[in-house]
């Protein structure tokens, strides 16, 4: 089977063993995005963003040219994996999301059990998936592979919390989206392993990386409670870099995160956790 060829400039953002991004929608709020992207790129990360359609492609584009690397965005726009209207829903705006990751060069797509509001809760919301639904998002993630495949660029499937975040999201854990990533076993899904989330609903997170590593696409990082930068909460985050390194990682790891105080001290704390 053949593997994505399309990547960003491997150089922007390299610490280490490891490429750094940092997701330009929750940090430096007090800038127009342009500026974002301009200074998270200033400072030596990638950038991330989430639902293309709420940005101005133009500035996107323009920050491109001037040497900016978008790792990952949202691949799709509405849709579910579930039922059948949802999925058709969600590969239709999927293919919209390629035609921009094609402009901007963006390698990677992200994705969820279930379309979120605006305020992070499921669309279709779900108390328990059964057999049939499974199979379906079987089905649905494997026509996403295909078109993955088509276009040369490279599906996530984020696992998110149903604890605080996002309750009643179907298909949200890390086990759930790690089995979907195994069922349907393309190069071109992978796994989003967000580590914050993760530990909310499950732990154990450095088993949990060692388990994933084969499936997965990126890394994001948030501490807990509070979803701001390492060292604010509870994860270890220096021993997960260690574990990371030691299992032979050397792809993204983004932060996804808050800032508990001044955006640049945020990126610094993220920055020390993983350069090794």
């Amino acid at each position: 089977m053949s593997t994505p060829t399309l990547t960003t400039a491997p150089e922007v953002g390299r610490h280490g063993p490891f490429t750094l991004a940092v997701s330009s929608e929750m940090v430096f709020g007090e800038l127009t995005v342009a500026q974002r992207l301009r200074h998270l790129h200033e400072l030596g990360f990638q950038v991330e963003i989430w639902d293309w359609s709420n940005h101005d492609l133009d500035v996107l584009a323009a920050a491109v040219a001037d040497g900016v690397v978008i790792g990952s965005m949202t691949g799709y726009l509405r849709g579910t994996l579930a039922d059948p209207d949802g999925a058709a829903e969600l590969l239709a705006t999927a293919r919209e999301s390629i035609d921009v990751a094609k402009r901007l060069g963006i390698p990677r797509l992200n994705l969820h059990g279930t379309g979120l509001d605006g305020d992070g809760l499921p669309v279709v919301p779900c108390d328990d998936v059964t057999g049939p639904m499974w199979a379906r998002a079987a089905l649905t993630l494997e026509a996403v592979a295909r078109l993955g495949q088509e276009h040369d660029v490279v599906f996530e499937l984020e696992n998110l919390n149903r604890g605080v975040d996002h309750p009643r999201t179907p298909f949200a854990t890390a086990a759930d989206t790690l089995g979907l990533v195994q069922t349907v076993d393309s190069p071109y899904l992978r796994l989003n392993l967000d580590l914050y989330h993760a530990q909310v609903d499950e732990g154990n997170l450095i088993e949990l990386c060692r388990r994933a590593l084969p499936y997965v696409g990126e890394i994001q990082v948030a501490d807990v409670p509070g979803r701001c930068e390492p060292g604010t909460g509870e994860i270890n985050y220096p021993a997960i870099a260690r574990a990371l390194a030691d299992a032979g990682y050397t792809g993204t790891i983004a932060m996804e995160a808050k800032a508990a105080g001044d955006s640049t001290d945020a990126v610094e704390a993220f920055r020390a956790a993983f350069t090794l």
